[in-house]
């Protein structure tokens, strides 16, 4: 494969940087991007938090459109992928935190903490989900 390059400010050629392509998936990849695509849904989940105590506010024909339409199985869809967010967002969250302690950076246990963080956010959001439904709080 040759070796990409672009034109530098002189005109001369210089190397642009690998993207995704190139590189071979691992699980510390995975990884890195699922944290960010979970803080971006978060912000989602914040919106939809607002939306949600706004309707509140206003009365109770907002909130029951917003109860309903979050009711719904794309509501519901919506809602368990927020919470396999938060739960995944948590987890990673301490992972870096022991990185920051200088801990955990051997590829080993890099692999490891980033599958068991993935692990964490299904379990813990099934677990919450089932709770949820067999309490009644969801239907």
């Amino acid at each position: 494969m040759a070796e990409a390059t672009s034109k530098g400010k002189g005109g001369g050629a210089r190397p642009v940087a690998p993207h995704m392509q190139v590189w071979r998936w691992h699980v510390t990849m995975a990884a890195s991007i699922l944290t960010r695509a979970t803080g971006i849904a978060l912000y989602g989940g914040a919106i939809i938090a607002a939306t949600w105590f706004t309707a509140l506010m206003v009365g109770p024909e907002a909130f029951g459109l917003i109860m309903a339409l979050l009711g719904t199985w794309g509501g519901k869809t919506v809602l368990f992928g927020l919470t396999v967010s938060v739960f995944y967002h948590l987890a990673a969250g301490l992972r870096h935190l022991v990185w920051d302690a200088g801990a955990g950076f051997q590829p080993r246990t890099a692999n490891m903490t980033a599958v068991a963080a993935m692990a964490f956010a299904l379990v813990a959001s099934v677990v919450v989900w089932a709770l949820a439904m067999q309490t009644g709080a969801v239907r």
